[in-house]
């Protein structure tokens, strides 16, 4: 009975969920690391459930000048060359990067196959800008999609692929300083799953604003970083449940806040950019496969997927940040993979889409 009543409040996905903690309180209660190893599950013991686990080619890279190529390395992952004032989390070498294409189609399928919610006309979009595009698959979906609009792809990394529609290209940009795009030059503005990376969300829409052509849209998607259940499975003593806790506890470390959901920094940093007929749409994702609904069974499983491609390759960074030792994160994630395959918590994390026009 639980699992049904679950299932049909987490296919709700306009559904408004009640005041979340503060990132301080969140982060109260975080259990250390040693918590872990001395609970460490048994060797082999992944659970019954079944497997949702598949293998997809690694995304190539472009070629790229070899001084942005010098990328650093983190108990043997991979992650970003230092540029400009550029802080991102995740790892950034073949294991993220399946998982993020893994996530691009998690994320269409959950907004109904749209790639965007801002009301965009074919015809009329003529410039697009792609923030933060990883490894580039939304902007080739939407190159694809506007084949008559000039595509821009930005990033840290250069993880994205060199076989791209012609109207898209992709460039090396810090989207934390000052934008180097001339002003009133796009008609769409696009940025996904920038949380952890961005010091100021205000900053981050107002240069948004200046690039954006009067009448153009900017659309933002930003996950929260940590997963809950409606029946109470997932407690603050479960590896799933303390994942939040420690990004919560990164950020003040980095400064750079992953409550972006929680704290509505999209939308206050779009009210004072100066944006109007903001809109926003928000929904859950479950993780696992014990939903009831058959199309959130599937995200479910899709996310999993995801978190199964590189569970690592999200935590190493913040955990290392907090110092843990690298055994001490193995451990954790073995907890958390156990909890994630034996199939008895219920877990979903929320997301949000908003979006702005910039009066004309």
């Amino acid at each position: 009975m639980a699992d049904n009543k679950a299932a049909e409040k987490a296919s709700s996905p306009r559904r408004k969920s009640p005041a979340s903690p503060t990132p301080e309180e969140e982060a109260a209660g975080i259990l250390p690391p040693q918590h872990w190893v001395e609970t460490a599950p048994s060797e082999g013991d992944d659970g019954d459930a079944e497997s949702a686990i598949g293998t997809l080619d690694p995304s190539s890279t472009a070629s790229i000048s070899c001084s942005i190529l010098k990328y650093r390395t983190l108990h043997g992952r991979r992650y970003h060359s230092e540029v400009g004032n550029a802080e991102y989390w995740g790892a950034n070498d073949e294991r993220q990067s399946e998982s993020m294409d893994i996530n691009h189609h998690t994320m269409t399928l959950a907004c109904d196959g749209k790639l965007y919610q801002a009301p965009l006309e074919k015809g009329k979009v003529r410039k697009a800008l792609d923030v933060g595009t990883g490894t580039g698959l939304w902007a080739i979906d939407f190159a694809d999609e506007f084949p008559e609009a000039e595509v821009i792809g930005t990033d840290i990394s250069p993880i994205q692929p060199g076989w791209v529609p012609p109207n898209l290209k992709f460039e090396i940009e810090d989207c934390t300083l000052p934008w180097t795009f001339a002003p009133n030059s796009f008609d769409y503005i696009h940025m996904r799953w920038l949380i952890g990376s961005i010091p100021d969300w205000s900053q981050l829409l107002a240069e948004a604003y200046k690039a954006c052509r009067p009448g153009g849209w900017v659309e933002s998607l930003e996950p929260e970083c940590k997963f809950e259940s409606d029946d109470d499975t997932v407690t603050d003593h479960t590896a799933v449940g303390q994942w939040g806790k420690i990004f919560a506890e990164g950020q003040k470390k980095t400064g750079r806040p992953f409550t972006v959901v929680r704290e509505d920094l999209q939308r206050k940093g779009m009210e004072e950019a100066g944006f109007v007929d903001i809109q926003e749409f928000e929904f859950k994702l479950p993780a696992g496969t014990w939903p009831k609904d058959p199309k959130m069974k599937e995200l479910g499983q899709l996310t999993q997927m995801v978190m199964e491609a590189d569970t690592e390759g999200y935590v190493l960074f913040i955990a290392n940040t907090l110092g843990w030792s690298r055994d001490e994160i193995q451990v954790y994630l073995a907890h958390f993979r156990r909890e994630a395959r034996q199939g008895k918590l219920h877990p979903y994390y929320r997301q949000k889409v908003i979006w702005g026009r910039k009066p004309e």
